[in-house]
């Protein structure tokens, strides 16, 4: 199966049948889409339910689907509509903490996510600084909240995100920067200066940019 192949051109292949066409698509995606469901929910355990939740969905709507938007898209609508579902039923119930060990002292979810290599010092100030960073996205209003991800973690242009939730791209320019606006707040009352949160590589923050 080759690597170069497209979202679109990998899903068209498993509709013909190719089951390794999928498993690539999953591969691809997979560690993306754990990370938006975690930072939009605050829950390992939810965002691994929720990220097979999503992939199930596609599987079930792969026949049907049609090349009308990107694969990548389709994927985080999906999940963003499993993701207000999954917090209004959970509208008062506390997120456990992103960096709560699994039984028998398991290493984090977050951390077995493949991610960018940094060293022993980096990585212990990273350490520090995830949960500091996601409970500063969690203080957001949810709708900054799914923009900044969208932008920042699924690397969607802001046109694709304004489809996806279903407002114009103006508005969702407006949340961008509200979000930032939020973040740099969040993190200077918790002493973390906003540009090193930004070096942060688990975080996918970069509060310079709207």
């Amino acid at each position: 199966m080759p690597q170069d192949m497209t979202d679109e051109e990998l899903l068209a292949a498993y509709q013909q049948g190719d089951a390794g066409a999928f498993e690539l698509l999953l591969r691809r995606h997979r560690a993306p889409l754990f990370t938006f469901l975690l930072r939009m929910l605050g829950d390992r355990e939810k965002a691994e339910d929720l990220a097979q939740e999503t992939f199930l969905r596609i599987v079930k709507g792969a026949q049907a689907w049609e090349e009308r938007a990107r694969f990548q898209t389709w994927l985080f609508t999906i999940a963003r509509n499993l993701c207000v579902d999954q917090s209004r039923r959970d509208r008062f119930r506390r997120a456990d903490s992103l960096d709560q060990t699994g039984p028998d002292d398991e290493p984090a979810m977050v951390d077995s996510v493949p991610g960018h290599e940094i060293d022993p010092a980096r990585g212990a100030e990273s350490a520090r600084l995830r949960p500091v960073l996601q409970k500063s996205l969690l203080s957001l209003p949810a709708e900054q909240r799914e923009v900044f991800i969208l932008r920042e973690q699924a690397g969607l242009p802001f046109k694709e995100i304004a489809q996806l939730v279903g407002v114009n791209e103006n508005t969702v320019k407006s949340r961008m920067r509200y979000a930032l606006e939020g973040l740099r707040k969040a993190l200077l009352a918790a002493g973390v200066d906003a540009d090193t949160g930004a070096d942060e590589p688990g975080a996918s923050v970069r509060l310079g940019r709207a």
